[in-house]
């Protein structure tokens, strides 16, 4: 098969999600493309042809040669797929200016003939609903945590029309998946393929506990991750006279805001900011970790919560989404009510006091649970399935 993948950017080391992916199907003997906004680096990337979407907005001179440019391509190189486009948005009630927009955006996607065209996020789907068909491939779309949770709050309606086509839907829990069905999407349309993570990188062989109660969270700085929340339930565990270090690994707009938090609660020199860190950086950070906690407000599903539990570490998350299928409360770790500080800070006294025993079987149940259903193995051969069955 020849599979084209929507993406904002071509996949960072880290993400492993994506880079696991494709060299999956190429394995198989698939070709994968990639039409992406900003490639980093050259045109070539695992192996896949890369194809850069035009700039059509910034520089006014270099708008208008790229608007020049797309018109002579929809003219004379993409004639027929361009019509097909526009006679499938014009069904849709698209305006001729909003039609001719859609055409023009999209010309470095009508080129190749693929079997599927795959969009990796909700997002980058939206006014390109007709691409697939413009051009004769099947469609795809991935659905992840922002795009499916938190990007519709504010834009209502926004998958309106991606809802009235013929889809196939990768979603990360099954939770999605019958969100996805109240909107009308039959249950054979969507199919939940987890994340996995590289369990050679995340394993327990390094660990090692500090004299010090250690407590890590890897996130970035956003009010979506409830960092402020567990802020609070660990300014109450100070209150207790429970000693502790808390790091959260990550960076992002409200890093000013949480670090206020910190002082106002009065837990400066308990709470450290470490930035954004390598994945090796973050696995020798975990080894050092007595417990990890996740306790967003909303999240898809949440890899470093896996690379948590594949290390062996004790995980409190909330009950929000993904993670309520990420970690089984009380078998390979702990759920708890998302927004209940108090609650979280009862749970982290009573995960603290466990005595060896409890807390070493579930840890060994968290890492076994792990190396079965989460491995980039199992996840290849579902991505194989879901473009072949």
């Amino acid at each position: 098969m020849k599979i084209g993948l929507v993406l904002p950017n071509t996949p960072g080391y880290s993400e492993t999600f994506f880079r696991n992916k494709i060299r999956g199907l190429q394995q198989e003997g698939h070709e994968v493309l990639m039409y992406v906004n900003n490639p980093k680096g050259s045109k070539s990337y695992l192996n896949c042809k890369v194809i850069k979407s035009p700039q059509l907005n910034g520089n006014p001179l270099v708008v208008t040669f790229n608007i020049f440019l797309q018109l002579l391509k929809m003219l004379f190189l993409n004639t027929r797929k361009s019509l097909e486009l526009y006679q499938l948005n014009k069904k849709d009630g698209l305006s001729f200016y909003q039609n001719l927009k859609q055409i023009l955006s999209n010309q470095f996607m009508l080129y190749e003939q693929l079997d599927w065209l795959h969009y990796g996020f909700g997002t980058m789907v939206l006014d390109r609903e007709n691409v697939a068909r413009a051009i004769g491939a099947k469609m795809a779309v991935s659905f992840r945590g922002f795009d499916y949770y938190v990007y519709p709050v504010k834009n209502k309606n926004c998958y309106s029309i991606l809802f009235s086509k013929k889809v196939k839907y990768h979603v990360l829990s099954e939770g999605m998946k019958k969100g996805l069905m109240l909107n009308g999407i039959v249950g054979d349309a969507v199919f939940k393929i987890t994340p996995a993570i590289d369990l050679e990188l995340f394993d327990t062989k390094d660990n090692k506990r500090a004299d010090i109660i250690q407590i890590k969270t890897v996130a970035r700085l956003h009010w979506i991750k409830g960092l402020e929340y567990t802020i609070e339930a660990l300014s109450l565990l100070k209150k207790e006279g429970v000693a502790f270090h808390y790091t959260i690994i990550g960076d992002g707009l409200e890093k000013e805001r949480l670090q206020f938090a910190v002082h106002q609660l009065g837990l400066n020199g308990c709470v450290t900011f470490s930035g954004k860190l390598s994945q090796e950086a973050v696995k020798e950070a975990l080894a050092t970790t007595d417990l990890y906690l996740q306790y967003s407000i909303q999240e898809g599903f949440c890899n470093a919560v896996l690379e948590a539990q594949a290390m062996g570490l004790l995980c409190i998350v909330s009950d929000a989404e993904g993670l309520s299928e990420n970690v089984i409360e009380n078998e390979t770790g702990f759920v708890v009510e998302k927004q209940k500080p108090t609650l979280l800070f009862e749970k982290i006294k009573e995960v603290i006091g466990l005595n060896e025993t409890q807390k070493e079987m579930m840890r060994k149940q968290a890492v076994l649970r792990v190396e079965k259903e989460f491995n980039l193995e199992k996840q290849q051969k579902e991505f194989l399935a879901f473009y072949t069955e």
